[in-house]
């Protein structure tokens, strides 16, 4: 049975996995959209919905639990600038684009994540 086991592995160990979801999603939040491959995109969404839902709250606890996952600079850049611009949003902060391009070297379906 595969209750309670979501999301994907990536072939790496849960350390390695928490350290390449804080990259993907610090890199997406630096540059508001960032090109990778569909199963990245799908997997860092849910992330980044999450702190931008704590961003809208705009309190210090919210402040200082993005801090802990995604460290300061992108933590305050979600605070100040990108929460409240969803103000009156309910959700759906990001948008999947799949391109028709594939990676070369596995044939991995490629995908543009950007804030909507």
């Amino acid at each position: 049975m595969n209750h309670q086991n979501k999301g994907r592995k990536f072939g790496r160990k849960k350390g390695q996995r928490r350290a390449f979801f804080k990259g993907l999603a610090t890199n997406l939040i630096t540059h508001g959209r960032i090109e990778t491959t569909e199963a990245r995109a799908k997997e860092i969404r849910s992330l980044l919905e999450r702190l931008v839902t704590l961003g809208k709250k705009q309190n210090l606890a919210s402040l200082r639990l993005m801090i802990a996952r995604v460290g300061k600079k992108p933590a305050e850049k979600v605070f100040y600038d990108i929460a409240p611009k969803y103000k009156d949003r309910k959700g759906g902060y990001l948008r999947i684009i799949k391109t028709s391009d594939v990676r070369r070297r596995d044939a991995a379906k490629k995908a543009v994540i950007e804030f909507i």
